[in-house]
């Protein structure tokens, strides 16, 4: 079964600082039918103004993996880590035991897009952990690559718990086919349209897979996607 939620139902909160799009139930948005999918808990499509962000503020036992679209991010945490995240790389931030960070948009001019996403960890209590990693467009040209793992290969980040994340750009009428680890996934369309098992996507669409362990997605035109194998 294919869920599809699209882009223009979304939940949408503005700010004078963020313009966020909210695909599960999240801070004052609560609706107890959309609260997660399996272990997947937050799925968040963020735009930040220039010289804005979020304050220093704490997590604890959760898998927080950042992607950013357009423009950069400033991270600084509790652990000593700092660094600038930008279009194509990818962060994760293990909380654990507990972790104080703080995010914001350090350009004065350029508008900063990331999907932020959260995973309830395998276990509680972990070590809190954070790394960030670059991958090319040409990486991710016409294949799924992936990018965030609980086994990671390649360049791939790790995270506590079964599941992978890939990422795809598609040439308009590329096919790609993939054999699920476990029994759901979770798709999100960043730019163009695909056809996932002849279900037709657009931008900003999103899809609850189940019961489905065979996936082929055609572009139906240059298309950016993301997606989660919630094994």
């Amino acid at each position: 079964m294919i869920e599809i939620v699209r882009g223009k139902e979304r939940y949408h909160f503005e700010s004078d600082w963020l313009s966020t799009y909210w695909h599960f139930s999240f801070d004052h948005y609560y609706d107890p039918k959309n609260v997660s999918f399996g272990h997947l808990r937050v799925f968040n499509h963020d735009f930040i103004k220039p010289g804005t962000g979020f304050p220093l503020h704490s997590h604890r036992d959760m898998e927080i993996i950042t992607y950013v679209l357009r423009g950069e991010l400033e991270h600084q945490d509790s652990q000593g880590n700092r660094g600038i995240i930008k279009p194509g790389e990818f962060q994760v931030m293990s909380a654990g035991t507990g972790i104080t960070h703080a995010e914001r948009n350090p350009s004065a001019t350029e508008e900063l897009e990331l999907l932020q996403i959260w995973i309830l960890p395998s276990a509680p209590s972990l070590p809190p952990r954070w790394e960030q990693r670059q991958f090319s467009l040409s990486a991710r040209q016409d294949v799924l690559l992936p990018v965030v793992s609980q086994k990671p290969e390649g360049d791939a980040l790790a995270i506590n718990q079964s599941a992978t994340f890939y990422v795809a750009r598609l040439t308009k009428g590329r096919t790609l086919r993939h054999q699920l680890s476990g029994e759901r996934a979770y798709l999100f369309v960043i730019e163009g349209g695909v056809e996932l098992n002849q279900t037709p996507f657009s931008r900003w669409d999103s899809g609850r897979i189940t019961g489905e362990p065979r996936l082929s997605i055609t572009a139906s035109e240059t298309a950016e996607l993301i997606l989660l194998d919630l094994s």
